[in-house]
């Protein structure tokens, strides 16, 4: 395989996932560097995907946790050139089903790539679940 997987907060190439988040995410474009880098430092966890010859860091996902029964997966991405290997799928499963959060209730928002989270077991919310949006800037 060309690509790795690698949880190693250390390892996340923070300027990528900046330079990725502030141009190519529709969900996030409006927070500063400063904001992604609070929620790298406040991270549950953070996967990565790299480049095996290179060492480049190509896809990434966030967690929000308690650790103990909620997780929030947010900022997944693939940067282009690299999609279509799996990566996604490998970022994800690394995330939920290979690392401490099996376990957890699992949530994300998200207006694509729904075939891949249904892969994992996400579903629309339940009678249970209530959402409030947040208020506008």
């Amino acid at each position: 395989m060309t690509y790795e997987i690698d949880d190693a907060p250390e390892r996340i190439d923070r300027d990528t996932v900046w330079q990725w988040l502030s141009t190519e995410a529709y969900w996030g474009r409006w927070r500063s560097r400063a904001d992604v880098e609070k929620q790298l430092d406040g991270a549950w966890r953070v996967v990565g995907a790299y480049h095996r010859d290179t060492g480049e860091l190509v896809g990434f996902a966030r967690a929000i946790s308690d650790g103990v029964g909620f997780a929030y997966l947010a900022d997944v991405f693939v940067v282009e050139g690299h999609r279509g290997h799996g990566l996604g799928k490998a970022i994800v499963a690394r995330m939920i089903d290979e690392g401490p959060g099996p376990h957890l209730r699992w949530t994300l928002f998200t207006s694509d790539a729904h075939g891949l989270y249904e892969r994992f077991g996400f579903a629309a919310p339940d009678p249970t679940a209530l959402v409030r949006p947040a208020a506008p800037a």
